[in-house]
């Protein structure tokens, strides 16, 4: 098998790894909200013990980046492609721990009523998983406008969590007891907005990837 030929199988190795990766983040946003939503304190747990599937699937791509970069002296296209692998499974290993913090965050309610209506962190939720399943979707298809534009969905995102933080301060402003579910909904909307950054992120590297730019 010539060199360049290996060097298309370890990266094939790769891009399959990462899919796999993308989809286990997924997984884990989808089930850490979840859990928040239905107090499913079981799932929540569940959810902060596959962490380590996360992590793991990191270290594994990192070492076939590795592997591939000291296969051969890569051209400019190919160190590129995986260098920007390389910084985007640090961008989802941080977007798994996220939701991890979630599910550690949704242990703290106890059976104490909400004190508001999920309504815009489920919203942004929503919209961040979609947005992380095409970052890497976009680096796998070289999507160059699916890659750019995840800036306006980040927007929409921003824009709910200051909406969710507006709610919550009117709420402590009328009742103080609410303090620590204020505190706990505040940080989970900003754990769900981080999420958001982090895909754009991986939308830079693609682009990084694909035209040696990056933003």
């Amino acid at each position: 098998m010539s060199i360049r030929n290996r060097y298309e199988k370890e990266l094939s190795e790769v891009l399959n790894n990462l899919v796999f990766m993308c989809r286990k983040v997924e997984i884990a946003i989808e089930n850490s909200v979840k859990a928040l939503v239905e107090r499913d304190v079981e799932l929540a747990r569940a959810t902060m013990k596959n962490d380590y599937e996360i992590n793991a699937l990191e270290r594994d791509i990192e070492q076939g980046c590795l592997k591939i970069l000291l296969m051969e002296h890569p051209v400019a296209g190919d160190f590129r492609e995986v260098s920007a692998a390389l910084k985007m499974i640090t961008d989802l290993e941080r977007i798994g721990d996220q939701a991890r913090d979630i599910s550690e965050i949704t242990l703290q309610f106890d059976d104490k009523p909400y004190i508001k209506k999920l309504e815009h962190i489920p919203q942004m939720a929503k919209i961040v998983i979609e947005m992380v399943k095409d970052s890497v979707a976009s680096y796998i298809n070289r999507d160059l406008a699916l890659a750019t534009g995840l800036d306006k969905r980040d927007d929409v995102v921003d824009n709910l969590f200051e909406v969710v933080k507006k709610e919550l301060v009117e709420l402590l402003k009328k009742d103080t007891e609410t303090a620590n579910q204020v505190i706990l909904f505040m940080m989970i909307a900003k754990y769900i907005e981080r999420i958001g950054d982090h895909a754009v992120n991986i939308g830079e590297w693609v682009e990084y990837a694909i035209t040696g730019a990056h933003s």
